[in-house]
């Protein structure tokens, strides 16, 4: 019986790619010099995509193969994805969800530790010898009681919102509507007014068009010149220009993130600021969870071609 054919837009850990290799016709578009020409010629056989979530497919690459069927997503975020083409193809979508939720939730709130307690100066205070020089580092700001919004309280953002209770925290969040699963915390249906009532903002909402720059200049503004960011979405959530002009003029405390436009090609003048924490879009990035998520990708693509129930279908 002949093995499906499936386009693999980005490389996987070699423990997905031996399994994947075994069960499928693999298309390694990523290795592909020219890859319009790659995609003329292995389009037509193509029945699946397997894709990352900040790789997605887009309408050539889904139109380049006329007997696509469905696309599985290496992560949560399926944004990428045209999915107006998926629609108007018939071809089904799957993700990652629920296996990564627990690490993304506790390399956010890891950020707004390091952050707000200086970690990564304090140790360099010790490498650099400026301990024994200079003296004790520079005092910094605590996190327990604090007031803690976090703007979208789906899988992730309920994660994060359990942590930092145990924080002693005050939790506001927004999202479309309060949830019954959320009621010692504090619904804010409006984006600047949870800004006003936060310390510290969490981004853990799914990107969308309609959430595009959802933190805007006037979410930032509000939160204010003690305040900090901290997303573990996607970057389009919030406006860069106007995070990058907020922390160059002190208008907003801090910032610690986890996604850029564009990246790894962050734009350069996040790197000129001493007050934001970067990470280079790991939260997902233990060895436990990147099993986990490269097992759901071949089992969606497992059921599919096998006419089952697919295990997580957003489309």
């Amino acid at each position: 019986m002949t093995q499906p054919s499936i386009l693999q837009v980005g490389p996987y850990p070699e423990w997905d790619q031996q399994p994947l290799d075994q069960m499928f016709t693999m298309h390694r578009y990523f290795e592909a010099d020219d890859k319009a020409a790659f995609l003329a010629d292995v389009g037509p056989s193509v029945r699946g995509i397997a894709t990352r979530g900040e790789l997605g497919a887009d309408r050539a690459m889904i139109e380049a193969c006329p007997n696509l069927e469905v696309i599985s997503v290496y992560g949560v975020g399926y944004d990428a994805v045209d999915l107006e083409a998926c629609r108007e193809y018939g071809i089904h979508v799957t993700n990652t969800p629920d296996v990564l939720t627990g690490d993304v939730a506790d390399l956010g709130v890891a950020m707004m530790l390091a952050q707000s307690r200086g970690i990564i100066g304090a140790e360099r205070w010790v490498r650099d010898g400026d301990w024994a020089q200079k003296g004790l580092y520079p005092l910094k700001s605590r996190i327990w009681g604090k007031r803690a919004g976090v703007l979208g309280l789906g899988r992730i953002g309920y994660e994060v919102a359990k942590r930092l209770a145990g924080f002693d925290m005050q939790i506001s969040y927004s999202d479309i509507g309060p949830k019954d699963y959320a009621a010692d915390w504090t619904f804010v249906a409006d984006a600047v007014a949870l800004a006003q009532n936060s310390d510290v903002l969490f981004v853990t909402l799914a990107a969308s068009a309609e959430t595009r720059h959802i933190v805007d200049a006037k979410v930032i503004e509000a939160l204010g010149p003690e305040g900090m960011i901290i997303n573990i979405s996607r970057a389009s959530n919030i406006d860069e220009d106007a995070l990058i002009a907020a922390l160059s003029n002190g208008t907003l405390g801090s910032a610690a993130l986890d996604v850029f436009e564009g990246e790894p090609d962050l734009d350069p003048r996040f790197l000129d600021l001493p007050n934001v924490l970067l990470q280079p879009h790991h939260a997902s990035g233990t060895v436990e969870t990147r099993k986990a998520m490269g097992k759901l990708v071949r089992d969606n693509l497992a059921a599919h071609f096998a006419g089952e129930s697919l295990l997580t279908q957003v489309l």
